[in-house]
């Protein structure tokens, strides 16, 4: 699935591409995603223009000059493609089509359907159901190692748990929680509260630092996600631990090699010579 790089690359190619052009046309090709489309959706948005281009944790937030927000999840497979001029006839899984001035479009296409489109009033973004809870963005000056300690206060489940929870922090998934902790050398089976003083502090840094990391190198392209361009991200390249059981430690020091274990259904991979 999509996490905050993979999401924060398309917003921003959406935003260098589109900024400033008026919305056509809108084809919404089936009924539902992993929800129902909006009803009225492609009426709603032709002749719009988009005058914001957001992110909340994995989710994009396109504000119309309408007064509304459109909410978009990539869910497991989905990408936002931009193209230029003459296009190929639409494929099976592009589920809508939007039509920009000067010749644009963009194919939002789902091979699994995992993904959804909402449409809200932007003055109740704050309090959509999808977005009510969520914790502070990892990016932001309200995350630091003493707002994860006290976010994990209490919790009794693995800090790899803890991390994927959207309330403790948004955006941050399965990779780059993986990566995360093998930074900080704090183990995935660690219980969550005794995170707490240097190592909150130090994995919310290793956090902030892989993320940043993974969004100049254009996400992680490990299956469908591509770039608004097409172009693939690069970061996968860069994993110490994801992905890369068998292989020995990228610490010379500590001898050890990463190792694969499930956490609630998901591979975590980390090195035990490196985390404690």
């Amino acid at each position: 699935m999509p996490e905050l790089p993979e999401v924060e690359t398309v917003r921003r190619g959406l935003a260098t591409e589109l900024a400033d052009r008026q919305i056509l046309s809108a084809e919404i090709r089936r009924p539902d995603l992993r929800r129902p489309f909006p009803l009225g959706l492609a009426e709603h948005l032709s002749g719009r223009h988009i005058v914001d281009y957001g992110r909340r944790g994995k989710y994009l937030l396109l504000q119309l000059d309408s007064d509304h927000t459109m909410i978009a999840h990539l869910g497991m497979s989905g990408r936002m493609t931009i193209s230029r001029g003459n296009k190929p006839p639409p494929g099976r899984h592009d589920h809508m089509i939007i039509e920009f001035a000067d010749g644009l479009s963009l194919t939002y296409t789902d091979p699994r359907r995992f993904g959804l489109i909402d449409l809200c009033k932007s003055a109740e973004l704050g309090r959509h159901v999808l977005l009510a809870k969520m914790g502070p963005e990892p990016l932001s000056a309200d995350f630091d190692g003493k707002a994860l300690a006290e976010a994990l206060k209490g919790r009794r489940t693995p800090i790899k748990s803890a991390l994927l929870d959207q309330k403790v922090v948004a955006g941050v998934g399965n990779i780059y929680a993986c990566e995360a902790l093998f930074r900080s050398g704090i183990s995935p089976r660690r219980s969550a509260h005794t995170v707490q003083g240097k190592r909150a502090e130090r994995l919310a840094e290793a956090v902030r630092t892989v993320l940043e990391e993974a969004i100049k190198a254009g996400g992680s392209s490990l299956r469908d996600y591509a770039q608004t361009d097409g172009e693939l991200g690069y970061f996968q390249h860069r994993f110490a631990v994801y992905d890369r059981e068998g292989v020995p430690c990228p610490d010379c020091t500590c001898g050890g090699q990463v190792s694969r274990i499930l956490q609630s259904g998901r591979s975590t991979f980390y090195c035990a010579a490196r985390q404690r």
